[in-house]
């Protein structure tokens, strides 16, 4: 099997193959890495390789295998960490200058605990903005990630690493976070698969936070069948995190092959048609989703949220807030050593008052209550992602203008599960993309219906040029 054919391969297919011991975890390592080696150099998905660790853990994996010791399917697949996520012996840098020479971690996340007790194998760390806050930046100790559909192009942020780095073909599972959209993001914009999941679902021990009230760690992935298979693997009741829920565990692949037939959908057609007029080309894109699950039997029904500005003005307090108290005394004390943008962000919270933060936090319960209202007689929502596809990355000023053209932030603010993945391809060869939100826990559901979607469509087996 050619180093191409690994790139590509479903971590599905690959555990499969494993298992059967017709693939070895060390070929599948090497063949990452070469092509790492070969293709990094161009989308710089990649802040801290672990070449050797990680062949040392396929050797592992290799021999558990080979003496019937099977951890499951995760079992020698190789992934990838953004690097706000704690690897014992790794430093977690927030792609910052500030952590650039900080101690290594001295405990894994909880999420990283997962995956290794799993038989993953760690390939490295990836790309951020730094502080899943500013970028993409050109004035950080690393560069910023690119688009592998155009290196000239934004990947999305600030779960950006992970995003290039799958879409280019250079590992098949990663993690991200997402505190306004940042799993998604890079999903939309590089044309893969990313889930953040209900609030709660996935520990955050161990995770550098941005905003406690907000923050999500999720996977990404190719395919929708991977996603639900690495969020088997991470999710969980953690006692060691605040915000985590103590809810069962479950299959969240369980129903990938049950289609949508008597489903029912809102589609929130106001948030890219009104609140924020779309590319015509994402608006086709979203129509063709809607057009899709209604002829394989869902019933549609357009229905009515508040607008999209209320949800990201409520976000916006919150998450400045939190992210200027986690931040103040590095600002105060070593302000210089922040990339511009993130820096000015997070300065904004110094300016929310008290009052403004509690405000907030009110109106949040109650759009939490409007989307429970809407999905007590629906069982999902097709929404806009993005309002355009990635803008180049050199253009500061277009990526100002186009970084909250989005339609992610309601579902960080309100907890809701959201899956974003691709929706086909913009007449200037990018990605275009849509999300499916749904109910508290509700995950399964949502993935029936993006595996309905992804398999009405080879969207996902596309490669971008120079990439094969």
């Amino acid at each position: 099997m050619s180093g191409a054919d690994l790139g590509w391969m479903s971590a599905s297919e690959a555990s499969g193959l494993i298992a059967a011991r017709k693939l070895s975890p060390v070929e599948y390592v090497e063949a990452l890495l070469a092509r790492i080696a070969a293709h990094d150099s161009k989308t710089h998905a990649f802040i801290g390789l672990t070449a050797d660790a990680a062949r040392a853990d396929a050797k592992v994996a290799e021999a558990e295998i080979a003496a019937g010791k099977w951890r499951g399917p995760l079992h020698g697949i190789p992934y990838g960490l953004k690097d706000i996520v704690d690897y014992a012996g790794l430093r977690t840098t927030g792609h910052s200058k500030v952590l650039k020479d900080s101690p290594p971690a001295t405990e894994d996340a909880v999420v990283t605990a997962k995956l290794r007790a799993a038989g993953g194998v760690h390939l490295g760390k990836l790309a951020t903005h730094e502080f899943a806050i500013g970028g993409p930046s050109h004035d950080l100790p690393w560069p910023a990630a690119r688009n592998p559909w155009n290196t000239g192009h934004h990947p999305g942020g600030s779960s950006s690493g992970s995003g290039a780095a799958l879409a280019a073909g250079l590992l098949p599972l990663a993690l991200g976070s997402d505190t306004g959209g940042s799993i998604r993001n890079p999903a939309s914009m590089c044309g893969i698969v990313g889930m953040k999941a209900t609030y709660g679902r996935v520990s955050r021990r161990g995770v550098f936070p941005l905003s406690f009230s907000l923050d999500h760690v999720g996977p990404m992935t190719r395919t929708v069948a991977d996603n639900a298979m690495l969020l088997n693997a991470i999710a969980g009741h953690d006692a060691g995190d605040p915000g985590s829920a103590n809810e069962p565990m479950e299959d969240f692949a369980r129903d990938l092959g049950r289609g949508v037939k008597g489903l029912k959908v809102g589609i929130v057609r106001h948030f890219h048609q009104r609140d924020m007029v779309a590319d015509p080309e994402m608006t086709a894109a979203i129509d063709l989703a809607a057009d899709t699950l209604r002829s394989l039997g869902a019933t549609l029904e357009e229905v009515t949220l508040a607008p999209l500005q209320e949800y990201a003005a409520v976000n916006r307090a919150i998450l400045l807030s939190e992210a200027y108290a986690i931040h103040e005394r590095w600002l105060r004390e070593r302000p210089g050593d922040y990339g511009q943008l993130a820096r000015q962000r997070v300065m904004g919270g110094a300016f929310v008052r008290g009052v403004d933060y509690v405000q907030a936090v009110r109106r949040k319960a109650m759009l939490v209550a409007g989307i429970n209202a809407v999905l007590a007689r629906v069982d999902v929502l097709l929404v806009a992602s993005s309002m355009e596809p990635a803008c180049r990355i050199d253009d500061p000023a277009e990526i100002e203008r186009t970084y909250p053209r989005q339609a992610r932030t309601p579902f960080n603010l309100t907890g809701h599960p959201a899956l974003a993945m691709g929706g086909g391809f913009h007449s200037n060869g990018l990605p275009l993309a849509f999300q499916i939100a749904g109910r508290p826990f509700g995950e399964a559901t949502i993935y029936r219906v993006a595996a309905a979607c992804e398999g009405a469509h080879a969207w996902h087996e596309k490669r971008p040029p120079g990439f094969g």
